[in-house]
């Protein structure tokens, strides 16, 4: 489960339009697929089975934003299957997997499943045809129309990408982290914050995540700058960079204020795969 994390987390990523709601229901999948393994048959392939249960998540979570679409299949066009590419196959493939995550969310989900599930993860149209109860020729008709369809998303201007500067509250937590003021940062915790960090166990309680920046204390390199996901509708992270002077960002940070505390920290220093397809822009220096 652990090597099939990342894939998953592309998969219902993409399908969320969201890295961090990717990651919740990765979690949820995980958990589930835990309490549902010891009634599994021996013989089971664990990687399509963990799909199934990945992608019915997924669609109970765009049903609880309801922002679930549904379009009619039209016939059937021929979709090249073969393991040697095309060219013209291999730039689609391209163009999907350089698609910002939330582009995705304007195909219909059966498109989306499929764009995804083909041209990011490289499915086969027979794998692809029973995770989504469709026929063959249907995923076929369904993934023409989606490739279409994101194609002309990719082909319209793009909106001004203007950086806002950093809210007060992340200003402040990066300064502190930079400084290494870990008593600083200890100061900012809530009584009930909590502490979540892909493969290891969360931790709860101000005493218990203070102890979290002791790790940080010994990895004097790493830098935090203020940014947004999907020019700020994704909302504000940290971007982590391995040393302050790299081009790119490692990985992420996401922290959650309460009154000028913080009740959450949410850490991907082991998950780097959560960076795939975000549209992260850097925050601009506060006046």
């Amino acid at each position: 489960m652990a090597e099939l994390r990342p894939e998953l987390h592309r998969y219902c990523a993409r399908l969320a339009g969201s890295v961090f709601d990717g990651d919740d229901i990765v979690q949820d999948v995980l958990v589930r697929a835990l309490v549902a393994a010891d009634g599994l048959d021996p013989e089971t392939p664990l990687k399509p089975w963990l799909f199934r249960i990945a992608h019915n998540r997924a669609l109970d979570h765009l049903r609880s934003q309801a922002v679930r679409r549904s379009e009619p299949i039209e016939a059937a066009v021929q979709v090249a299957d073969d393991l040697t590419l095309d060219p013209a196959e291999a730039l689609m493939r391209q163009e999907a997997v350089a698609t910002a995550l939330s582009r995705f969310t304007q195909l219909p989900i059966a498109q989306r499943s499929a764009v995804i599930l083909k041209d990011v993860l490289g499915h086969s149209l027979e794998e692809i045809s029973g995770l989504l109860d469709l026929s063959v020729n249907s995923v076929k008709a369904t993934l023409s129309r989606g490739r279409t369809r994101l194609t002309e998303l990719n082909a319209a201007p793009g909106k001004p990408r203007l950086a806002k500067p950093a809210s007060a509250g992340s200003a402040q937590f990066s300064a502190l982290f930079n400084q290494r003021d870990w008593d600083g940062l200890r100061a900012l915790l809530a009584e009930d914050v909590h502490l979540t960090q892909a493969t290891h166990p969360d931790r709860k309680g101000r005493s218990d995540v203070g102890m979290f920046f002791t790790i940080y204390a010994e990895i004097p390199e790493f830098h935090l700058v203020p940014a947004y996901l999907d020019g700020g509708h994704g909302g504000e992270v940290m971007a982590v960079f391995a040393r302050a002077d790299d081009a790119q960002p490692s990985y992420l940070m996401k922290v959650e204020w309460r009154d000028s505390r913080i009740v959450r920290i949410r850490d991907f220093r082991y998950a780097g795969y959560i960076l795939e397809g975000a549209d992260l822009v850097l925050a601009a220096p506060r006046a």
